[in-house]
């Protein structure tokens, strides 16, 4: 048995031995999720209404109820602010009686609700954050962090911008802790693969003017002008380095680029860039059917974090029709010991640090020449498994984890 199997499979047995030995049934009578993210800023279009509305169809599959038990959903404005975020989820585990919390973007914020989770021992799940740290240092054991990590989009897209010649580095870098560590987890991946990092220039989320910024990229010399940044950043930051001429000289990078900036921008501007990706409108036929379906009511296709959110809901619904509760152990412990199947990944595992391992795919995006439509944007480089992606559960800080091992031992 590999490391990795063993301590998943130690974990497991913890998580199914702490099972009650009659799990309670549905509390208040109803199954309450809350979902709070950027609703209004600049992550709304990669989340916001458009996750809420993912997480509405998931509900609406499931028949809108559980065992005669009737779902309901409570969304809520982020506002990008993790004492925002705090209060609001406190406010609902305390007087709304809420059963699982899903957050949205903004990894602050995200941080701040499982915080608040764990502390009320009710599961979380993020969807739309990145920071490593909810399966390293900040993991507890109701967080589920579902979609992505800024530790997976690095390897994947780092190794192959150095990998066709991006040799030299520098990065504009939001300033906050997604930002903060998806610089520091391409840093590592550009260094271990023979480039280098010759500086880099943190923004504040939200930023009008790019324009002096940007200046201190060009003055770099740096062959990769890598975009730490997402959404309506990473699109506007783009667009004003077009504006200068400065990706006449510069190879734009977009670490966690969508497909929805990659429309809003348009292919001759971003034709050739790599990006990485949890999931893709058209990965598979499943992917497609539900991404149109979405679409009818959106007008757009879904992204990836917007595809998460549903996949998410249907996660923990299936895992309250499944074990007849919503008992927050026994729910932890069913999603940990049953493999997710659905448009949007395949024999996906929640480990026992939290980290759904999902693949990734690795995108080039298409010229002009290429597209025969308005959403056929991107081809597919390479899939990237997902131990490689995210590592084994082995170099996992996760201090829940250390206590699971000690509790074997």
């Amino acid at each position: 048995m590999s490391i990795l199997n063993a301590r998943l499979a130690a974990g497991l047995a913890l998580a199914l031995g702490a099972l009650p030995a009659t799990a309670s049934p549905i509390s208040d009578d109803v199954i309450r999720i809350g979902f709070i993210t950027d609703m209004s800023g600049v992550y709304a279009d990669g989340d916001g209404p458009g996750g809420a509305h993912a997480i509405r169809m998931a509900i609406a599959d499931m028949g809108g109820e559980i065992n005669g038990k009737k779902i309901e959903l409570l969304v809520a404005d982020s506002r990008n602010k993790a004492d925002v975020s705090s209060a609001l989820a406190r406010d609902w585990f305390d007087n709304q009686h809420l059963d699982l919390l899903i957050g949205g973007t903004n990894s602050a914020a995200s941080l701040a609700m499982s915080a608040v989770a764990a502390e009320k021992k009710k599961p979380f799940i993020t969807s739309g954050a990145g920071s490593s740290a909810f399966t390293n240092a900040q993991c507890t054991p109701y967080t589920i962090q579902y979609t992505y990590s800024t530790r997976g989009l690095a390897r994947g897209t780092g190794a192959a911008v150095v990998e066709h010649g991006g040799a030299s580095w520098f990065f504009l870098t939001t300033d906050y802790t997604f930002g903060h560590e998806l610089e520091r987890d391409t840093s590592a991946v550009v260094q271990a693969a023979g480039g280098k990092v010759l500086g880099s220039v943190r923004t504040p989320l939200g930023t009008a003017d790019f324009s002096s910024f940007l200046l201190q990229a060009q003055n770099s010399g740096a062959q990769v002008l890598a975009l730490a940044n997402a959404t309506a950043d990473f699109v506007n930051s783009l667009k004003t380095a077009v504006e200068f001429g400065l990706t006449r000289t510069m190879k734009p990078v977009g670490l966690t680029a969508t497909l929805l900036d990659i429309h809003a921008l348009g292919l001759e501007v971003t034709q050739g860039m790599y990006f990485t990706v949890p999931w893709y409108w058209n990965k598979n036929p499943a992917s497609e059917a539900w991404s149109r379906r979405y679409a009818e009511t959106i007008g757009r296709m879904p992204t990836y974090g917007q595809a998460g959110d549903y996949s998410a809901a249907t996660a923990y619904l299936n895992a309250v029709r499944q074990t007849g509760t919503d008992d927050a152990d026994t729910i932890m412990a069913w999603l940990k010991s049953h493999p997710v199947n659905d448009f949007f990944v395949h024999n996906g595992v929640i480990r026992a640090d939290g980290r759904m391992m999902n693949d990734l795919s690795l995108l080039q995006v298409k010229t002009p020449a290429e597209s025969t439509g308005p959403w056929d944007l991107h081809k597919l480089v390479a899939t990237i498994p997902a131990e490689t992606a995210y590592g084994p559960l082995s170099e996992s800080t996760c201090p829940y984890l250390d206590a699971q091992n000690r509790s074997q031992s």
